[in-house]
């Protein structure tokens, strides 16, 4: 379908380009249509794009490509974006002149857990076999029989199931490898296209979240040449089921007389508030996440030195990473944890020293982000006779149901913040769909949480705080956000995002601070290893 006329300027006898009358080169065009995405540019290369030649050939292209495929667009997950279907709008017959019979394929091929092949709706471009072979390192793809009979299919005593098969389904250009988890889901029109990254692992991957009424039904790669080039994992890809798990926290809960009983949002913070006032700061700890935003754990920052805390940690996530986008760091923002609390050294290291005082009985306010405590060495009992055990998460755990307060929080894809990724980018998260029942953004709850202390959120707003209690009123939610501001903020007091605010950070991000080069987040695949070829200096760098 990229057929072009092409041409090359004719020589005179002095070896110089011959002119016409208009003063250009005078163009020998070749007889035959050439192959654009083959072809080597010259200098006074002539192109042509769009001559009845070019056009004509084009819709023989089409009329051959259509020969046995089946009129599968009523049916077909990739309607609506493949380009097949666009092609054969812009260059098909309205009739057909093949009078035998369409030569049948199998349909609905399991070639792995994750990924459904329809052969004959392949065109036999070969991108997947080359993207298992050259990009996911996994040669498990390939064609066989031949002529029209020619088929996709898995190796012998093989399947496709990387941890990169998904990708093959974003690069094929028709409906031939569809997604099993998104096949016959929704129609990809009725989508709602969200510009976010992904939470899965410290590289950030780059996404698009579709979305529809507040369900997401897919996450796809968003093109980064920083992050991730065009690629994803399937680990990331799926990870956003939890999103509608039964087990997530809809409703703010207190203790109150000997269960935790649903209350509303003002009475929680001031009851939460007051149980902390019992305390001074030796008797707190803080355990915050390394899956909060910076704007998130810069207010849990605000409210460590409110309460004069002593104990404040993240709590650091490992598992097996590879050599293409898989991060061994499973936190999205442990470089935001570590410049905007203050962390020296390796994560995690304060939790040894919490879990001990709290066995011990030193502790007797524990406020838990974002985490499960009995995952780093507090047992459940412990936790039954703290004085004051506050959580703010997602979903139900072990810990849960023995807290003296529940503060229900969203997840990524439900508010809006900022990230720093393994490699040192600065990078946005937007908001898809809204967070479910009385949840609120995480930095909303703190933002309020220490209003409570200081008499005021601290953001300069005392207008806009009349407006939004007022809309409030009226709304049941807090209508008017102000992440900005908390970001301009942060901003103004950790040197390495001077200058910036979330606008500025834009879609692609930018890279805020350096990392070792033997980061545990891979370098994009089939991009250049040296960041620095494709950056743009900060903005706060720029004199």
């Amino acid at each position: 379908m990229c057929l072009i006329e092409m041409g090359l300027p004719r020589m005179g006898p002095d070896r110089k380009f011959e002119l016409g009358a208009d003063g250009k080169p005078v163009i020998n065009w070749m007889p035959r249509p050439q192959i654009c995405c083959a072809q080597d540019v010259a200098e006074g290369l002539g192109v042509r794009t769009s001559s009845p030649l070019v056009e004509e050939c084009r819709r023989g292209v089409m009329e051959f490509l259509l020969i046995n495929h089946p009129l599968d667009c009523p049916i077909c997950d990739q309607a609506g974006e493949c380009r097949l279907q666009e092609f054969s709008v812009e260059y098909g017959r309205a009739d057909s002149r093949f009078l035998e019979d369409k030569v049948k394929k199998p349909k609905r091929v399991q070639l792995g857990s994750r990924v459904t092949l329809d052969d004959e709706r392949c065109i036999l471009c070969s991108r997947c076999i080359r993207f298992c072979q050259e990009i996911a390192k996994d040669d498990v793809l390939g064609f066989t029989e031949r002529g029209s009979h020619t088929i996709l299919t898995a190796h012998p005593d093989k399947r496709l199931e990387n941890n990169y098969s998904l990708n093959t389904v974003d690069i094929c250009p028709v409906g031939a490898l569809t997604s099993s988890h998104f096949r016959f889901e929704m129609r990809v029109w009725f989508l709602k296209e969200t510009k976010s990254v992904c939470t899965s692992c410290a590289t950030g991957c780059n996404t698009i979240i579709g979305s529809r009424e507040d369900v997401i039904y897919r996450q796809t790669p968003r093109e980064n040449v920083a992050v991730n080039s065009v690629w994803m994992c399937d680990y990331g890809r799926l990870n956003f089921e939890y999103l509608t798990s039964p087990e997530r926290l809809l409703e703010p809960e207190i203790f109150s007389g000997d269960k935790l009983q649903p209350a509303d949002w003002k009475t929680v913070i001031s009851h939460t508030a007051l149980q902390l006032r019992h305390f001074t700061g030796w008797d707190i700890a803080i355990v915050a996440s390394g899956r909060m935003t910076n704007e998130e754990l810069w207010l849990t920052a605000r409210l460590a030195q409110q309460l004069n805390v002593s104990f404040i940690d993240i709590v650091p996530r490992k598992g097996e990473g590879d050599d293409i986008l898989l991060s061994q760091d499973r936190n999205p923002n442990t470089n935001g944890a570590k410049i905007i609390l203050g962390l020296e050294g390796k994560t995690g290291a304060n939790l040894e020293a919490i879990a001990a005082s709290v066995a011990e009985g030193r502790i007797k306010a524990l406020v838990v982000l974002g985490e499960d405590p009995t995952e780093f060495g507090i047992t459940v009992e412990q936790l039954k006779k703290l004085p004051s055990f506050i959580t703010m998460n997602i979903l139900r755990n072990a810990a849960t149901a023995h807290a003296t307060v529940i503060l229900p929080s969203a997840a990524y894809a439900e508010k809006r913040g900022s990230m720093i990724n393994g490699r040192g980018r600065l990078q946005r998260l937007n908001r898809a769909v809204r967070p479910p029942g009385q949840a609120r953004e995480d930095w909303e709850i703190l933002r309020d949480l220490l209003q409570e202390f200081t008499g005021s959120n601290g953001l300069g707003r005392e207008d806009w705080e009349i407006l939004r209690d007022l809309l409030q009123e009226f709304t049941g939610s807090n209508g008017l956000g102000s992440i900005e501001d908390v970001f301009r903020q942060m901003a103004e007091s950790i040197p390495p995002l001077a200058g910036l605010s979330l606008s500025r950070i834009g879609d692609l991000g930018v890279k805020v601070m350096a990392t070792p080069e033997s980061s545990a987040t891979p370098s994009p695949p089939g991009e250049p290893g040296d960041e620095e070829f494709f950056e743009r200096p900060p903005l706060h760098a720029v004199k």
